[in-house]
């Protein structure tokens, strides 16, 4: 995890205010003589220090400025809490749905670069920043990486249909090929069958492009880093005109089969934690998504009001 210190602070232009003190999670700065100094060896290269100081004394090298995306413009002054329309912001969510069906369309290679970008606004665990994106930008990409998906569903379904194999497992590995004969085999086997025989694509949807989002294992918290970037390029990619769908099989089979991993040129010290189907969307909806209701706990809320 990267934390060499990048910080810069130009005395001239420091006034001594010390609101980088307050925010700066790390101490990597501190107070001499009336001015804000770096003294720390070790950084978070947050770089909540350079966006509070009020006279831009403050830089971190580290950290690519400007941030800019090629397909949409980006206002860089902070919005302060309070001030964003939260109708608005839920209405994306809202109206951001999995899509299965993509028009014939080329992404360009730029659009899904800024999609990367969305993704590394999210948060990440000590702000290591340690996600990957590997990126297939074309159909015909998406296709070969089908093509090798079939073929580990082929060889996992044809063990899950052996009853002796599946005793074996349950025996010794908890029945997890038990559960997944019990329910996906038919499913993956009707899948399996449309692409062989019928050319049909259940799995990525005729998608124009995807991007596997993952995370280096020496992270903090890699699966959770990669999610909440996953999250970010779902709506990113909403907001640009484009559909997408998470495929749960795609990072199975990754996990699992060296021969992906290898076509895919992903290193040992990194895992894939989500896959997302991009394109086009041939659909179009009249009303926004509902979901379940939910029920929150609040555990201690008896004990609280007790004291």
């Amino acid at each position: 995890m990267q934390n060499s210190v990048t910080t810069s602070i130009d005395p001239d232009f420091c006034i001594g205010c010390g609101l980088c003190l307050e925010v700066c999670p790390a101490g990597t700065i501190s107070m001499q003589d009336g001015k804000a100094v770096v003294t720390g060896t070790y950084s978070m290269a947050c770089g909540h220090c350079e966006a509070v100081c009020p006279v831009a004394a403050i830089r971190v090298e580290a950290l690519e400025h400007p941030f800019a995306l090629s397909s949409a413009a980006v206002d860089d002054r902070w919005l302060p809490h309070g001030e964003y329309d939260s109708g608005q912001l839920v209405r994306l969510m809202l109206s951001r749905r999995s899509c299965r069906n993509y028009k014939d369309k080329k992404i360009d290679r730029l659009v899904l670069e800024d999609l990367v970008k969305i993704g590394t606004t999210a948060p990440s665990g000590t702000n290591s920043q340690c996600w990957t994106f590997t990126i297939l930008d074309n159909r015909r990409e998406v296709v070969i990486l089908g093509e090798q998906m079939a073929r580990y569903f082929h060889e996992l379904n044809r063990m899950a249909a052996k009853p002796w194999l599946r005793f074996i497992s349950k025996m010794f590995f908890e029945d997890a090929l038990g559960k997944y004969f019990h329910t996906y085999y038919k499913t993956v086997r009707e899948g399996l069958r449309l692409w062989d025989r019928e050319g049909g694509d259940s799995l990525f949807h005729g998608a124009a492009a995807a991007i596997l989002v993952g995370g280096e294992k020496s992270a903090s918290t890699p699966m959770e880093d990669a999610l909440l970037a996953s999250q970010n390029i779902l709506l990113g990619a909403h907001s640009l005109g484009l559909g997408s769908c998470m495929i749960g099989f795609a990072v199975e089979a990754i996990k699992r089969d060296r021969q992906i991993r290898k076509l895919l040129q992903i290193p040992n010290y990194e895992s894939v934690y989500a896959v997302i189907a991009l394109g086009y969307p041939a659909e179009k909806y009249q009303r926004t998504g509902l979901r379940k209701k939910i029920v929150p706990r609040y555990p201690l809320e008896h004990k609280h009001s007790e004291k």
